[in-house]
């Protein structure tokens, strides 16, 4: 009887977000989206966006057979560097279609391109992110796989000697939160420095960069599609949901979480923001931590967005029979395809 489930109901869900999505023509669209991503950039809290320079540096390069694989380092924001790898085919055809493939949680982006932490070569299988840059890179691409801040080689030096796996996500997000930022908003950042830096490449097609991310990756690169409109494309898995089924049903990292995001959108308000470009969700039948039910009802709350514009067919979705993982099965040529054409 002392359970506190009514004063949530009430407090978190009793009315609808601000700009819960409810154009039905071009206009109302037009005045929606500039509304809502205007608040989006706000609550994400964007770091300085003007800079010098990313300063690239190549610090190592590999020949991967039929691509190669270089490490370069981007310089994001003061006392503040990123490690990128950057896919490569041999055969490439410049200036070629790019994509940017974000990590979520996991020992960062070795995990994504073959490697173990220990940046030694992985034999075995490649596990739930299904190596999917290298796909990608053998599709035609280059490939630029970012270390999100956080994993990886970019934990804080408290949490260096721990488990590869782990992350300083909690650190990170609380401290930015204490003083009004927010993780998800560098995170953001980064990847738009990773667009930046793919159209300063004369090998990169400017006009055609694209982005895939799995998990807590996917929502860095559905935001970050949202509100950077150089991006083509964008390919989201393992992530799409509504926040009542998915972030607020059950425990998720505090990356998650952005302050008051709530009262104006939901996740699939947010996605929505991407149309009238080119949307691919992936999501997995026995996905405990995003279920299928809530993927479905963000993809239909998606699909009125993209019929108000005419452009249902830029809205693509595969729900595949695996569990939180990447599937690929439609996804890779799907990505492709909108990049080449």
């Amino acid at each position: 009887m002392w359970n506190p489930d009514a004063f949530l109901e009430q407090l978190v869900f009793s009315e609808p977000p601000k700009y819960s999505f409810s154009a039905v023509d071009q206009e109302q669209w037009s005045e929606w989206r500039a509304s809502l991503k205007e608040v989006l950039v706000q609550k994400l809290a964007l770091p300085d966006r003007s800079r010098a320079s990313l300063s690239p540096v190549l610090l190592e390069k590999t020949d991967c057979g039929d691509y190669v694989r270089e490490l370069i380092q981007l310089e994001t924001a003061p006392h503040l560097t990123m490690p990128c790898y950057v896919l490569k085919p041999k055969k490439l055809k410049a200036p070629a279609a790019a994509v940017i493939a974000c990590p979520g949680h996991g020992y960062g982006s070795k995990e994504l391109v073959g490697l173990l932490p220990d940046g030694s070569t992985r034999s075995g299988e490649p596990g739930i992110y299904k190596d999917y840059p290298i796909e990608l890179v053998r599709r035609g691409c280059i490939v630029v796989v970012p270390e999100m801040l956080g994993l990886g080689s970019r934990r804080t030096a408290n949490d260096a000697g721990k488990e590869a796996k782990e992350t300083s996500c909690f650190r990170l997000a609380t401290n930015l939160l204490m003083i009004g930022r927010t993780l998800a908003g560098y995170r953001v950042h980064e990847m738009m420095c990773c667009v930046d830096y793919l159209q300063e490449q004369p090998e990169a097609a400017a006009d055609r960069i694209g982005c895939m991310g799995f998990s807590g990756g996917g929502l860095v690169m559905g935001l970050t599609a949202a509100v950077d409109e150089r991006i083509r494309a964008a390919v989201i898995s393992g992530y799409t949901n509504t926040y009542r089924d998915s972030l607020l049903a059950k425990p998720h990292c505090s990356d998650n979480y952005i302050p008051e995001l709530l009262s104006y959108a939901d996740m699939p308000d947010l996605f929505g923001l991407i149309a009238p470009r080119p949307l691919f969700i992936e999501t997995g039948l026995e996905d405990a931590g995003f279920p299928v039910a809530g993927a479905m009802k963000a993809i239909k709350r998606l699909r009125t967005v993209y019929s108000v514009l005419g452009s249902d067919s830029r809205l693509e979705q595969d729900i595949h029979p695996g569990k939180h993982e990447v599937s690929g099965r439609a996804s890779f040529d799907w990505l492709v395809r909108q990049l080449m054409a």
